[in-house]
């Protein structure tokens, strides 16, 4: 193996992998296409029996040139690639974009190719020093991504070769670790299996189950090392993912003792490997990949989010309760079911509606039988702080006579739908029956869309959009004249989408659009469809805009959150829904949760206590289930379930101050807002694999009970100390499992010592809540010290963080005493008093306490918990100090 020397070499020390083992006992792997394609056309999950021999030619690298911004080389085909449309120069880009980014891509030299229109940094020059080392194998072509420091190999593509078609581009690596986490939307665990895992990514209507494709695409991956250190992988490409279903193509083994045991050559595209390894497949585009080097996993999901965007800054109201059902059939069902939130004394911000608004399921329009007073009833809301979001399907309904349905007669004559084939609009079917389908990336729809939602705001002023459908989904395959017979629908590498063809569920394949093909931009509606929605709203109501999208890829959460789709109702989704949101955290888009309770199928009155719980502790709260199922309304359960659900709404808006400072150091600095265990306690490989509870921030872990009939749950502790938010426990811990009590009224919480919480009185919702008197949660560290952090504004202007019109204030705490200091003021916070401080891990009664030099006489100190309680009344937006001795 000849290799390309760079000034960044890796270091000595760096041992390759040996390549996999050729296996001459096994015909034909050795004569690729006498019998691969019969082996390919068999189905198997197991792991190949076909080995590339030792060395394997596939391209080999020429003309290796130094660049403004790192390297680049040419290319050449040097055997056969099986499939048609074999591109034969590729040109390899190097970019040593910043000392833990590197950037490469190979594209066909000799003409352009379809590239997904995300806007990511350009960076001129290159870093004069890496993280990382760089080895560039000649023949057969190879890229090694290696740490600086140790050594280690992260990125090692001569496993296995390239492979460059027009619709099939395969390329391998090892991992350092069988730690690896991300390539979603799936419902799996934190981390996945690499026991021959399949992984596909194509944006589908799909009720959520294990291994199949859902509905979002992120191929972006995360790796825990031995160390503690962390890496990250994606691959900027929005073509199909998945398993082949009987193409010719190429297995991949890099484990011997597969070779003993007889199976088939398994073509998944993103297929993990015992070895471990992981193989990319991919049916069109380019191979465009960002290395992130960390070195911690904090700092790989910054570098990513450097690429794709930050998190946008949700409004405040938008972190409140929110409810909904398909089935509240009229304003006055919808009317009865606020009166009786009010009425049982649970706080609701946000009221929904499904479908049963629209006339006839259509987008833009409302029935005038049950929603006659559809606008009045939304101003009520208005009027008593509430707000009001309403599906919006992506399908617009094409059946109507010439005259009657403004958004199709528009959009028709402004030529902003998905063409067929024969360059007419595409007629697929969704709720409202036939549909055509609006091409997002097309700029005259973006002004369509702003039209049709300007024009339906002004008769409901409605707060936000839910877009649902939007993968986008279809209820006839493809369109209701079927689609053409070409290579597009038909493609040599069909992917292991469910339903087993790219049509299935969704458009046709070929059908265009004003970027590219569908094939090509399917898996970008929903974000297309969110960033039109998010600038529509914008431009419409002057604020910040609130969307919730089910169809997602990388750089959504820029512009919208997200919902984990259509939940079951069973214990097993409850525990599913820690690990989609933790991933979501991770793919930056924080502003996620799942239907509490679930949506399909009926609810227990335990399981929805339990699932109310935690949802208390998704970022975004939504209860939503399915017409003809159980009510699951907090208010339609017994007074013991409503007690506890009442607490466990109570206790979330109690900290939404905390919860809202997560989300902007999420929009200004890329932090996450749920986060599992490992992102703060990446040197503790017991958290690695922990999803049965979360973090919010660095400071609050949150250990729900998710199973049946439990009183007690076991939660891990990191080692430090860690105190109940309730106050009446500590736990000093040396990294291990502890088993807490849990009833029914109880979901276990606990702050970190070294964390400061800011907490707010609850109310009924947030417009009376922000209002009310500030607290302070104090967690003492064993020396005494703690910090924390208030973001405060007007809640939903645009852009208070970008323009400075905010208050920030730093909570400090050392040698006893607590003190703000204001980073930054304004006037949002005027009139709200700092009510009560507590203070955790005070280890020796105080005899006086001072609040600005003033003394507290009706302070209380518990010795059993060691919690100093001190009632004062202190302007927020004044620096204070608070101390004892």
């Amino acid at each position: 193996m000849f290799l390309f020397t760079f000034h960044f070499l890796c270091p000595k020390q760096l041992r390759l992998p040996a390549p996999p083992r050729w296996s001459p006992d096994f015909p034909g792997c050795g004569r690729p296409g006498r019998v691969l394609p019969r082996l390919l056309a068999q189905r198997g999950l197991g792991p190949p029996w076909c080995f590339f021999p030792r060395g394997y030619r596939s391209y080999r690298a020429e003309n290796l040139t130094a660049t403004e911004s790192g390297f680049s080389a040419r290319l050449h085909r040097v055997a056969a690639a099986f499939l048609p449309g074999a591109v034969d120069e590729l040109r390899l880009e190097l970019a040593l974009e910043t000392p833990a980014r590197l950037r490469f891509t190979l594209r066909d030299a000799a003409r352009p190719r379809y590239e997904v229109p995300l806007a990511t940094p350009r960076v001129r020059g290159r870093a004069p020093s890496t993280l990382y080392g760089l080895q560039l194998s000649q023949d057969p072509f190879g890229l090694v991504v290696c740490r600086q420091r140790g050594g280690r190999v992260l990125l090692n593509t001569t496993v296995a070769p390239l492979f460059f078609t027009d619709q099939f581009l395969q390329i391998s690596t090892s991992l350092p670790s069988h730690f690896i986490s991300g390539l979603g939307e799936h419902l799996t665990p934190l981390f996945l299996d690499t026991a021959w895992t399949r992984v596909t990514l194509w944006n589908r209507d799909m009720a959520p189950a294990p291994h199949i494709n859902l509905y979002g695409s992120h191929p972006f991956y995360l790796v825990m090392e031995d160390d503690g250190s962390a890496h990250g992988v994606f691959l900027l490409n929005s073509n199909a993912m998945g398993e082949s279903r009987g193409a010719p193509g190429v297995g991949l083994a890099l484990s011997s003792s597969s070779a003993s045991s007889p199976g088939t050559c398994a073509s998944p595209d993103v297929l993990l490997q015992p070895s471990p390894a992981l193989t990319w497949r991919t049916t069109g585009g380019i191979l465009d990949f960002y290395i992130f080097l960390g070195p911690d996993p904090k700092s790989v999901v910054r570098q990513y989010l450097d690429v794709v965007g930050f998190p946008f800054m949700p409004p405040y109201w938008g972190l409140g309760f929110h409810l909904c059902r398909w089935g509240y059939s009229s304003t006055d069902i919808t009317r009865q079911v606020v009166a009786n939130m009010t009425a049982a004394r649970f706080p609701l911000d946000v009221q929904w509606n499904d479908l049963d608004y629209a006339d006839a399921k259509r987008d833009f329009t409302f029935n005038k039988k049950g929603f006659r007073d559809y606008p009045e009833m939304v101003r009520e809301f208005h009027d008593r702080g509430l707000r009001y979001i309403m599906i919006v399907d992506a399908g617009i309904s094409s059946s109507g006579p010439p005259g009657t349905y403004k958004p199709y007669d528009e959009g028709l004559k402004r030529g902003v739908f998905i063409r067929n084939a024969t360059g007419q609009p595409l007629i697929g079917k969704v709720w409202p029956g036939p549909t055509s389908f609006p091409d997002f990336t097309n700029p005259e729809t973006h002004e369509w869309w702003h039209d049709m939602v300007k024009d339906f705001h002004d008769q409901v002023p409605f707060d936000g959009m839910w877009l649902d459908m939007n993968e986008p989904s279809n209820f006839v395959e493809g369109s209701q004249d079927g689609c053409p017979n070409n290579n597009l629908e038909h493609p040599p590498y069909v992917p292991g989408v469910f339903g087993g063809r790219l049509q299935a569920g969704t458009i046709c394949a070929s059908s265009q659009q004003y970027l590219s093909s569908h094939y090509n931009l399917h898996s970008l509606y929903g974000l297309t469809e969110a960033i039109a929605s998010h600038n529509a709203l914008l431009r419409v109501r002057g604020k910040r805009p609130f969307i919730i999208s089910r169809s997602t890829f990388a750089g959504h959460g820029r512009y919208a959150g997200h919902w984990t789709g259509d939940v079951g109702s069973d214990w097993e989704q409850l525990y599913y829904s820690i690990p989609e949101v933790l991933l979501f955290n991770l793919f930056g888009v924080p502003l996620v949760g799942a239907d509490i309770c679930g949506f399909l199928g009926n609810t227990s009155e335990e399981l929805c206590v339990r699932w109310t719980q935690l949802g208390a502790f998704y970022p975004f709260m939504r209860n939503h289930n399915d017409h003809g199922t159980r009510p699951q309304e907090p208010f339609a359960f017994s007074p013991p379930a409503q007690a506890a659900m009442r607490n466990a709404l109570r206790l979330r808006y109690s900290l939404l101050p905390f919860l809202y400072t997560l989300f902007h150091r999420a929009h200004s600095a890329g932090q996450t807002v749920a986060r599992p265990l490992f992102l703060e306690f990446p040197t503790d490989p017991n958290t690695w694999a922990v999803d049965r509870q979360l973090l919010w921030g660095g400071g609050l872990l949150i250990t729900p009970v998710l199973e049946p009939g439990q009183t007690k749950v076991s939660g891990y502790f990191p080692a430090g100390t860690w105190y109940s938010l309730a106050g009446d426990s500590t736990i000093h811990s040396k990294g291990q499992w502890i088993l807490l009590p849990a009833p029914l009224d109880t979901i276990n919480v606990h702050v970190r010592a070294g964390h400061i919480l800011p907490l707010q009185e609850p109310a009924f919702s947030t417009a009376q809540s922000r209002g009310k008197g500030m607290a302070l949660v104090v967690a003492l560290s064993l020396d005494g010290f703690a910090r924390g952090e208030l973001f405060w504004d007007d809640g939903e202007s645009w852009e208070t963080f970008e323009r400075g019109d905010y208050t920030e204030i730093l909570f400090l705490a050392s040698n006893d005493a607590v003190l703000s200091q204001l980073l930054r003021a304004s006037a949002h916070l005027d009139g709200v008093l700092l009510e009560a401080v507590t203070v955790l891990g005070v280890t020796s009664p105080p005899r006086r306490v001072l609040a600005n030099g003033a003394i507290v006489s009706d302070f209380s100190y518990r010795s059993d918990t060691q919690v100093l309680s001190v009632p004062v009344s202190l302007p927020m937006w004044e620096q204070f100090v608070i101390s004892w001795s």
